[in-house]
């Protein structure tokens, strides 16, 4: 780790700076990487099969130009095609597959409408959509496939 740590060139106030960033879930399913890219997202609305959330551009997550960086795109398309799923309780499923087409650009400081609804499950594949379009304009940004798998035991 200290090796990794002097090739990125992270001083030691950098890291413990790292450590002391509060995580999204408590316990060992934390994750710093959650934080970065989930901080600051608001869910709006849950029924089952769709999820609707608001998104402000956070400056961390634009890359130069000061649009929010493709990357960062396809992690919300992750995030949230993975939460219209999610079942509380058990585990997460695993992408099997996503396809994201970028359609315009966001820039920092934009609200994002984001939603995701669910296209359909067969055992225990499932397959969501996730739309990001722009709240004051309705422009839409990206659209994303976003393909799930999990295997859970029978709760009987």
């Amino acid at each position: 780790m200290e090796k990794a740590k002097e090739m990125l060139g992270v001083t030691q106030q950098e890291s413990e700076a790292v450590s002391r960033i509060p995580s999204v879930r408590s316990g060992e399913n934390s994750s710093f990487y959650e934080h970065l890219a989930l901080a600051g997202i608001r869910v709006d609305r849950v029924q089952p099969g769709f999820v609707s959330c608001t998104f402000k551009v956070p400056p961390r997550l634009a890359g130069r130009g000061g649009k929010l960086a493709n990357g960062a795109i396809a992690n919300l398309v992750d995030e949230v095609g993975g939460a219209v799923i999610h079942e509380e309780g058990l585990p997460i499923n695993l992408s099997v597959d996503m396809s994201i087409s970028f359609l315009s650009n966001a820039n920092v400081g934009d609200e994002l409408e984001i939603t995701s609804r669910l296209l359909g499950r067969k055992g225990g594949y499932s397959g969501t959509i996730v739309l990001l379009k722009n709240k004051a304009t309705g422009e839409l940004i990206a659209e994303g496939r976003h393909s799930l798998f999990g295997r859970h035991n029978s709760k009987m």
